[in-house]
Order: C-alpha cells, then structure tokens, then sequence
C-alpha cells in the first residue's frame, strides 16, 4: 500500500467535494495499478503538491528514474500532457512526458531533482532571471488546437467582476477591482496565442539531473496550460517570494525578457489579481488578498 501524504489527503476531502474524497480514497490503489502496469519500482518518499500525488520511482525494463504523478482530471489540468509533449518537442525547457493514461490522467515524467527547487535560491533576484529565461523558453510556442484560452477566462471574469466588487467590504478594494477589470476589458479582444504555463512559481521549477542531460539547467513543471498572452504569466514572480520594494522591478525584467509590451503586460497582471479576487469573493472572502493589493496599486502607479 503506498502511504498518501495526509495534506493532499486533507485537501482532496475539504476542497475537491464528493470527486475529490473518492479520489483520495481510490489513490492507494490507483498508485499500485500504475506501478504494477507499468513495470515501476517505488524508490523513495511519496510527495505531493495540493492536488497531486507524486511517487519518485525506476523503470525495471531499463532503470530508469522517473516520476509517477496521479492527479484529478479538470479543465485546469487537462492539458497539461499536452503541453509537455508540445514543450518537449520544442526543446522549451519543460519536464519530459515519458508516459500517459487519458483515461485517469496518470503521467510518468522525467525525474528532477526535488532536493532544489528554484524557490530553494537564496539570492531572490537571481530566482527571478532564472524564472525569466523559463517563461520566456515556454511562450515562445504556440498554443495548440483544443487548448482552453485566456479570451474564455477573460470573459467569465469581466463578466463576474461587477458582483465580486460589489461584495468586497472595502471600499477602496472594490475601486482597485473595479479598475483591475477595466484594464483586462483593454485588452480581452486579443487575447493572444501563445501555450502559458499559467502557475510558474518558484516551487515548479527543479534542477535537472545529470543523468538527463540536464545538469545545470532549471526545468519547469506542473503547468495548468492555456493559450494566451504572456503577460498573463508575470503574476506568479511577483506574488511568490513577496517583496513590495521588489515588485516593479520584478515585473520590469520579466516584461523585459519576454519582451512583452509593457501595457498589454501590466494589464493582464492585472487579470491575474482580478482573476483571483474573482475567485476569492465565489469562496466566501470579503477582502483581497493583501499582498495582491499592494501589486496593484504600483501596477496601477498608486505608491
């Protein structure tokens, strides 16, 4: 039986509703499907994100070291073998699908090195180039058919921001909301093209292995794809690792190395904080997150 971390455990049964609590329950043996079907030896400590059940294991037809990830099917994690089959044909810098069930979501992926992850680099402004230079490996594709699409979330949350303003108990919130939505309603009519990784965090980048031939090169993972605009991707940097005096410059370099236009950029990390605080107010929050205000206000030139 493999040992299921009790905080994906806890999370799967408060936050994934009647799907998620069966899925909790079904992943024991899910696990020992895949490792028995697909000829895999468990070879150290089961891990887990907050959705997601990660088991570092060996191929026994060859040896090789790979990792086992087990996860719900939704609309944000769908695509993800898509992408990193798209990504790895393009050489982006993106971890390797070695394999994939459709019918569970079941992946095999290439082994990284879980010991250091990007988040792990002491120097903060070395971690945003190295997130740079991720980003800007990734949108250079473009999104392929079938991708779900920025323009789609754009609408859904233009469309909600009224409501969710309207109930936030704050009254400058609910100006800055309202006025994050007015620089989406900007730029919603070109939504963009490019395959977005959308969660790019610090956490979701991991050294290479050598025995990949990736040492020394930072790979992403875990993405929840769609097709957009990059823009749409500087959210995560600024918001993780959080430092107010560092925010505008974070976002000058990222812009900068993607080579974004800086307004359509700053817009569109203005739908992330509209996006969130979209979803906040659907959950019951009366109050954006504080660190989201703060990025606003200076994307919006309010110091």
């Amino acid at each position: 039986m493999i040992d299921v971390p009790d905080g994906l455990v806890v999370n799967l049964r408060t936050h994934g509703g009647a799907v998620g609590r069966a899925f909790a329950d079904a992943l024991p043996a899910l696990a020992g499907r895949y490792l028995d079907e697909w000829g895999l030896r468990l070879d150290g400590v089961p891990m887990s994100g907050m959705c997601a059940l990660v088991l570092p294991v060996v191929r026994e037809a060859d040896g090789r070291r790979a990792a086992l990830k087990l996860q719900l099917v939704d609309e944000e994690t769908a695509g993800e073998p898509v992408a990193l089959r798209v990504w790895g044909a393009a050489g982006a810098g993106a971890v390797s699908l070695l394999g994939h069930d459709a019918a569970t979501g079941a992946m095999l992926l290439e082994r990284l090195d879980e010991r250091r992850p990007l988040s792990g680099v002491v120097d903060a402004r070395a971690a945003v180039r190295v997130l740079a230079e991720s980003l800007a490996r990734l949108v250079v594709v473009p999104a392929p058919p079938g991708m779900r699409q920025l323009g789609d979330e754009a609408v859904r949350m233009l469309e909600e921001a009224p409501g969710a303003a309207a109930r936030l108990a704050d009254e400058g919130e609910r100006r800055l909301l309202v006025d994050c939505a007015a620089a989406v309603r900007e730029v919603a009519g070109e939504p963009g093209d490019r395959l977005l990784h959308w969660d790019l965090h610090y956490g979701n980048v991991l050294a290479g292995r050598a025995e990949e031939g990736r040492a020394g090169e930072w790979v992403a993972l875990d993405p929840k794809p769609l097709g957009g605009d990059p823009g749409f991707e500087l959210f995560p940097a600024l918001h993780n690792r959080f430092d107010a005096s560092e925010v505008l410059w974070r976002f000058d370099l990222l812009s900068g190395v993607l080579g974004l236009d800086r307004e359509r950029a700053r817009a569109w990390t203005l739908g992330r904080v509209l996006q969130n605080g979209v979803w906040g107010v659907r959950d019951g929050a009366r109050r954006l997150a504080a660190d989201h205000v703060v990025i606003a206000r200076l994307l919006l030139g309010r110091n």
